[in-house]
């Protein structure tokens, strides 16, 4: 059913509409306050681009100099800061003022994405379902038998297919697509422009030369708090499933083809393209612009440096580089003599002029 009368949503709360005093942050860090305990601000800086309003933090000592020239209304600082001169910011004193300052932010962005209701336009089919908390951004779209947990955040212009699930703690970001029969675990995180369950690349040729499709009828599945960066693709499978285990991590612009599997805590940079079929382990770390061909196994715990390629099985525990890839150990040492292979062909020739030389 469409919403062409509802509008749009106008008590959104973000960070930026709300201010804190000392005295409340100093409660939720449990700090001390050197200073107004009433001075309030409303948004987050730099120290070194402080102002007026603003709340910083101070916990490498080489930004120390700044905490003295700093139009920061506050700043979190080490317990056992002492300053040297004299300050205009407020103090916060805490334990640890990095992990102090990295609370905050995980709390700003809850309040900023603290967003329900259905913008308008959207289009909700009758037989889609959401829990409580949920947030459909305008121009979205949820498909037939949809079913949606609580606490789930879809921004603007996204797509989701008929049959798909999702938990609980869900927020996928704006223009993502989420293809039929996909299902998307609790806590997961989708980025703008991913697209999960696409056709995987399936054709067969024929006498002729040309290709005929190969129909995918398998799904997609991320299990629980998985990342999935902006432009990443996931393809669906041929039959059964592609699969990401939980607290899988792919940066951006990654392509997963059909029927992938990849285990546990794995995390994947930019540019990596898995092909079909293949089975990854869990807690491998694989760099930028991998290439990794398909129906092969890589086992845990594999280190790949970025633009390596991976053409065979790899045991657990192994660390590859190079296209193809070699032992990493063994790649370093070769390219010792990669690199002196001009100083190499220069002294052998050296060598065949003097022997050339005693045989005349």
């Amino acid at each position: 059913m469409l919403f062409p009368q509802r509008k749009r949503l106008t008590n959104f709360v973000t960070f930026a509409q709300m201010k804190f005093t000392a005295t409340q942050i100093a409660g939720i860090l449990e700090g001390e306050v050197e200073g107004n305990p009433q001075i309030a601000v409303h948004k987050l800086s730099k120290i070194e681009e402080g102002e007026k309003g603003s709340l910083t933090f101070l916990s490498n000592p080489k930004y120390t100099s700044y905490i003295y020239s700093t139009k920061a209304s506050i700043t979190i600082v080490n317990k056992d800061f002492v300053p040297e001169q004299s300050l205009s910011t407020t103090l916060i004193k805490v334990d640890d003022a990095y992990k102090s300052f990295s609370k905050l932010l995980e709390y700003y962005n809850q309040v900023k994405n603290n967003k329900v209701g259905i913008e308008s336009p959207s289009y909700v089919s009758e037989t889609a379902a959401y829990g409580e908390g949920f947030y459909l951004g305008a121009f979205s779209y949820l498909g037939n038998n949809v079913n949606i947990g609580k606490d789930v955040k879809v921004y603007p212009n996204v797509y989701i297919g008929d049959n798909v699930t999702i938990g609980d703690n869900v927020v996928i970001f704006a223009g993502a697509k989420i293809y039929s029969e996909s299902i998307i675990g609790n806590g997961c995180v989708i980025h703008s422009g991913a697209i999960i369950g696409a056709d995987g690349f399936g054709f067969t040729p024929n006498s002729n030369g040309e290709y005929s499709k190969v129909p995918q009828t398998g799904n997609v599945i991320l299990e629980e708090n998985v990342d999935v960066g902006a432009g990443t693709t996931i393809d669906r499978a041929t039959l059964g499933s592609t699969v990401l285990r939980q607290g899988v991590k792919l940066d951006n612009q990654i392509q997963i083809a059909h029927n992938v599997e990849i285990g546990e805590h794995t995390a994947i940079a930019a540019q990596t393209g898995i092909a079909g079929s293949t089975k990854i382990g869990r807690n491998c770390l694989i760099g930028g612009q991998v290439g990794i061909v398909g129906h092969i196994t890589i086992g845990d715990r594999v280190r790949i440096q970025a633009q390596s390629g991976i053409g065979r099985n790899v045991k657990d525990d192994e660390v590859l580089q190079g296209s193809p890839a070699l032992n990493y150990g063994d790649y370093n040492k070769s390219y010792v003599h990669f690199k002196n292979l001009p100083k190499l062909v220069n002294k052998i020739n050296d060598i065949e002029k003097k022997v050339e030389g005693e045989q005349n």
